[in-house]
C-alpha cells in the first residue's frame, strides 16, 4: 500500500502541473531576467555616492590619523599616512591639560558646562514645545492661528538681531554670564521650530483616535499622556537630536552669554585651537575637535533610524 504522504505529495506535484500547464515543479521563476549589476546607471549612481562619500570621510579620516600621531612624525608631512606609532597623548592632552589662557584643564570643564547648559534646555524646551504643538492641533482656541503665526516668524529670526536686546534682558534679571542665562536663552530660541514640528506631527495623528477620546470622557492632559505620548516616539527623538546638535555646537551665544568659568566646550576648543602660547600641537587640536563633537555624533547614529522616521511621520508636513 502506498504511502499516504506520498500521495499527497504525488497530489501537489500534479496541482502545480496543471497551473503551469505541464511543466510542473522544475519550472524555475518567471518575471522579467534581472538587470545587469553594472549598468551605466548603477555605475553612474554608486561612483557618485562614493564620492560623496570619500569627500566627507577624508577630513575626518585626517584628524583621527593626526589625533594618534607624535609631533615629531606629523613634521614630516604625510596627513593622510596611518600612525607608525599610536598614541592616546594627545586626547589625554586635549580633555584634562591643554591650556586657554591661565587655565589649564582642557576641555574637562568645558564639557561639563555644555552638559549642565545642554539637559535642561533640552527637557524644558522639548516638554513645552510638545504641549504647544498638541494645543495648537487638536484644541482650537481664539488666537490660536495668530499665536502661531508669531511663533513661525520666530524660528526664522537672526540670532544676531536679538544678542543686544537679550544681553540687556538678561543683565537686567541677574542671569549674565551664569549657565542659568544660556538655559533661559536656548530654551527660548529652540520653542518656535519645536512647536511647528510637534504641532505637524499631531496633526498628522487621526482626528478618529482624539475625537474617541473625548467621546470617553479623555481631557486635555488625558489625551496627551495616554494617546499622543504614546505616539510620538519618533518626533520626539528628531527634537532631542535637533536641539542636542543646535546647543551642543553652539559658540555665539556661549562666547557672549557666559564667562571664563562657564564657557561651554565649543568656546573651550577655540580658545585652544586659537591658543598662541607654545608650539602649535595639531595632533592635540584635532583631538580636542573629535572630543567636542563625540555627544552629537553618538546621539544621532544612535537615534539616526527613530530620527528617519519621525521626518517621515509628519514632522516636515503642513
Amino acid at each position: 500500500m502506498s504511502n499516504p504522504a506520498d500521495l499527497a505529495s504525488i497530489a501537489a506535484i500534479d496541482a502545480v502541473k496543471t497551473r503551469t500547464g505541464g511543466v510542473g515543479l522544475l519550472e524555475g521563476p518567471r518575471g522579467a531576467r534581472p538587470r545587469r549589476a553594472f549598468s551605466r546607471s548603477n555605475i553612474f549612481i554608486y561612483g557618485t555616492l562614493i564620492l560623496v562619500s570619500v569627500y566627507y570621510l577624508l577630513p575626518l579620516w585626517v584628524m583621527v590619523m593626526t589625533s594618534l600621531k607624535g609631533m615629531p612624525e606629523i613634521r614630516t608631512g604625510n596627513i593622510f599616512a596611518p600612525p607608525m606609532e599610536i598614541t592616546f597623548e594627545p586626547w589625554v592632552k586635549a580633555w584634562a591639560e591643554a591650556c586657554t589662557g591661565i587655565n589649564c584643564d582642557g576641555l574637562s570643564r568645558g564639557f561639563w558646562n555644555s552638559v549642565f547648559i545642554l539637559v535642561p534646555s533640552v527637557l524644558i524646551s522639548i516638554a513645552v514645545a510638545s504641549v504647544n504643538g498638541y494645543a495648537l492641533a487638536n484644541w482650537k482656541f481664539k488666537g490660536s492661528e495668530v499665536f502661531f503665526t508669531i511663533l513661525i516668524l520666530g524660528a526664522f529670526i537672526p540670532y544676531q538681531v536679538m544678542i543686544y536686546p537679550i544681553a540687556i534682558l538678561l543683565g537686567k534679571i541677574g542671569l549674565f554670564g551664569s549657565l542659568w542665562g544660556l538655559v533661559l536663552v536656548h530654551t527660548i530660541f529652540g520653542m518656535p521650530i519645536l512647536t511647528l514640528l510637534f504641532r505637524n506631527y499631531f496633526t498628522s495623528v487621526p482626528q478618529e483616535l482624539f475625537k474617541a477620546a473625548r467621546v470617553d470622557g479623555a481631557g486635555f492632559w488625558g489625551i496627551f499622556f495616554r494617546i499622543m505620548l504614546p505616539m510620538s516616539l519618533p518626533i520626539f527623538v528628531v527634537a532631542v537630536i535637533l536641539q542636542v546638535t543646535g546647543i551642543w555646537n553652539d559658540f555665539l551665544f556661549g562666547v557672549i552669554y557666559s564667562n571664563n568659568e562657564r564657557y561651554p566646550m565649543t568656546v573651550q576648543l577655540n580658545n585652544i585651537v586659537n591658543s598662541v602660547q607654545g608650539v602649535k600641537e595639531y595632533n592635540v587640536n584635532m583631538a580636542a575637535t573629535l572630543l567636542t563633537g563625540l555627544v552629537p555624533l553618538v546621539i544621532y547614529f544612535a537615534s539616526g533610524k527613530l530620527f528617519v522616521r519621525g521626518i517621515a511621520a509628519g514632522a516636515v508636513k503642513g
